[in-house]
């Protein structure tokens, strides 16, 4: 609970700073995340490294567990086919479209804005920040009240890399082989099912 609540605040400070400080956008932002994802990443590596049983915990893993990424896309995209008549002005193929961003919303937004709009990119892109941070905030309560694999579904196309550092501290060291080749296959989907449902009237 703790570690949630040290990211809810940084989160929402980075908020309020960037609202009452217009000046840090002159920073290169973009930069910053990716060399923050490197580190984030190395102490992950450490992590492993430092782990003497990994390779034992990794060799009790189900077979099973490299079924996820199927799961993760079935599951996402009825959850978003069923969710379709909650909303207004969107038809089936789009709010598929959207949820096949699976989180990886710096492309998806783009393909569905180049194809469908820019009202529909916008979306997407909001949907999919919030299914990342979603992982984030709450990786501890879903691996408490669901499983240890949860959090790795839940973020999609993210498991092999922004949230990868919280999937490893909650779920374990021995997840992070299968949250790595879960977020691959998954990334790895995103441009063929998001442009295939973009294409269907």
């Amino acid at each position: 609970m703790k570690g949630t609540l040290l990211i809810l605040s940084a989160l929402i400070l980075g908020g309020f700073t960037g609202y009452f400080y217009q000046d840090i956008s002159l920073l290169d932002i973009d930069s910053i995340n990716q060399w923050i994802l490197y580190a984030l990443l190395f102490v992950v590596g450490i992590s492993i490294g430092s782990d003497k049983e990994f390779i034992t915990k990794v060799k009790t893993l189900s077979p099973l567990y490299f079924l996820l990424p199927i799961i993760t896309i079935t599951g996402t995209l009825i959850g978003a086919f069923l969710f379709t008549p909650l909303t207004t002005g969107i038809s089936y193929s789009e709010s598929l479209a959207v949820g096949a961003g699976f989180g990886y919303y710096s492309l998806s937004s783009v393909i569905i804005t180049q194809i469908k709009g820019a009202e529909l990119g916008i979306i997407a892109l909001m949907a999919n920040i919030i299914r990342e941070v979603v992982v984030l905030i709450f990786a501890p309560l879903l691996v408490k009240y669901f499983s240890q694999i949860t959090p790795i579904c839940c973020a999609g196309a993210t498991s092999m890399d922004s949230t990868l550092p919280v999937i490893t501290k909650y779920s374990g060291s021995e997840f992070v082989i299968i949250a790595i080749m879960h977020g691959v296959i998954v990334d790895a989907s995103v441009p063929l099912l998001v442009t295939f449902f973009c294409t269907i009237n």
